[in-house]
Formats: structure tokens, sequence, C-alpha cells
């Protein structure tokens, strides 16, 4: 039988090489045979995430609350989507908290149930908009007030005091927290992307996540291979991601490395690298069947 892959899927791995394209899939021969620790399964609403196929994130990213309302309520009639993230940066009321919390409660109940994560992706980090550490915990404490999303992207590389009170103040509001790093620039080494997932965990965080930029199909290695080492290692579930065309491979083929999160989109990208969310979905069951037929 002939296996044909998707036409996106070949496309977006045009400048992978044959060869390369071998190392990155068959690359977990090379990572020690340890068994992975059993994911503790996160309860947000309904959704149920670490169990089964990696759940599907889809991006808010209007500049205007007409154009955030429009694209949550493309997202809520998605079969495909299991959750949005709300980028805030986008906006051009990022920094009003009063508003936002308005904005917000409309966004999730246009929603319907699917659930949020709030995210203010900070410059420094690849995002729209640059912030001050003080402003930016303020202005995510307001939110967490304003009671209406169930996940928060807080960064850890911003003010550790600041961290460390958002964390409290999301746990105490009963939201969960996704610890985030990300390098639009360049692929750190595998034993510093183990160090910085394991280190966000340490930091109190629900979802461990970090996102690179990779050089050649070596990078998107290194990151899977991080991935299985922390899947080793810890309980939480993940998201992690190499960026870009030639990292694609990572956003569909991470549950075999222990992914627990993916990203895709609907229209308009939050990151270089994201799929349709419906091509997404369907490689990531035909992926899910597999393995599990496999056992």
């Amino acid at each position: 039988m002939r296996t044909f892959l998707p036409s996106f899927l070949v496309n977006r791995m045009r400048p992978l090489t044959p060869f390369m394209l071998a190392a990155v899939l068959g690359g977990a021969a090379a990572v020690a045979h340890a068994a992975p620790v059993p994911v503790t399964p996160l309860q947000v609403g309904t959704l149920r995430i670490g169990e089964g196929a990696p759940r599907t994130i889809v991006p808010i990213t209007g500049a205007t609350a007409e154009q955030a309302l429009q694209q949550a309520a493309v997202i809520a009639a998605s079969p495909a989507t299991d959750l949005a993230e709300w980028r805030i940066d986008y906006l051009d009321i990022a920094t009003d908290g009063k508003a936002l919390v308005t904005l917000g409660k409309r966004i999730a109940r246009t929603l319907d149930g699917k659930p949020m994560i709030l995210t203010f992706r900070t410059q420094a980090e690849g995002g729209s908009k640059p912030i001050s550490d003080a402003d930016y915990a303020a202005l995510y404490a307001t939110l967490l007030r304003g009671g209406f999303t169930q996940l928060i992207d807080v960064e850890m590389f911003r003010d550790p005091e600041r961290v460390a009170a958002l964390v409290a103040q999301a746990h105490t509001a009963g939201v969960k927290v996704v610890m985030s790093s990300h390098d639009f620039h360049a692929t750190p080494a595998r034993e510093e992307i183990v160090a910085r997932l394991l280190r966000q965990e340490a930091m109190g965080a629900d979802v461990l996540k970090i996102a690179v930029m990779p050089r050649d199909a070596g990078d998107v290695l290194a990151l899977l291979d991080a991935t299985w080492q922390v899947r080793q290692r810890s309980s939480k579930p993940l998201l992690t991601m190499s960026m870009g065309g030639t990292g694609v491979v990572s956003r569909l083929a991470g549950e075999t490395f222990g992914q627990a999160l993916t990203f895709g989109m609907i229209g308009t990208p939050s990151a270089p690298g994201q799929v349709e969310v419906e091509q997404l979905q369907q490689v990531l069951q035909v992926i899910h069947a597999s393995s599990q037929a496999g056992r």
C-alpha cells in the first residue's frame, strides 16, 4: 500500500531533504529507552488535556473588539478546535484592563464553553507590544479578577517575584497557568530546553511551554528530543514547538514525543509554521489512531 502525505504537509516540509526528515522522525532511537511519566490530565471545563491526541489551540488575533468577537465565533463553530488563545497584545486596547475584562466576558460567552488561554505576549518574546514587568503583572492581576478565563499564559522570564505572585493569584482564582518561553531567533541547546521546562514546573506551572526557531532539521530534532526527556521526568502536560516551515513536523507528530497540546490556525497565524486546524486535526488523529493500534 502506498502512503500519501497531504499536499499542505509536503509543501511545508519542502525545506527538509529526505535525509533530514528521516533524522527528525527517526531521532527517537537516539533517546535513552526510559519509560515516560504518565501525564496527570488537566481538567479545564469539560476538556481533559493530556489524554488522547494533542488538543488543538487556535489564536484570536483581532486588533479590534469586533474582529476578536468574529474570530471567537468562528472558533466556537470549529469542531477541529479544542481551545482558543486570546492574544490581547494584538488589540488596540491591549493595556486597558477594564475594557479588556468587559470584552473578555463577551468573548467567553461567544466561545460557548470552549476554554480560553489569556495571553499578553510581550514584545521581548515575539509579541506586538512592549510592556514593563510591573505593568504586565498589574494588567494580568486585573484580568484575573475579571473571572472570564480558564487559563493564563505567564512568561517565565518576567520578574520572578511578580511571576510567583501571578501564579498564586491564578491558582486562587481556579485558573490554570501555562508557563512559557519563546525564542524567535534560534533553538537553545536541548539541555537548556529541558532545564527551562523543568524550571517552569518548579515555578508552579500547570502546562509547560516552549517555542523555538530552528535553523535546520537538527534543531527540530533537539526540540523533540528535549520534549521526550521532559516527558520522562514530569507529569505535566507539555506544549512544545519548533516554529517555521522546517519545524512543522513538531506540531504534527508531537504526541509521539509527549506533547499534549499544539497550535493551529483559522486564517490568521499567531506564529510562523502554524497549520490550518482542520488539516492539523486530521493528521493528529491519524497519528493517534496508528499509535494506539501499534501498542
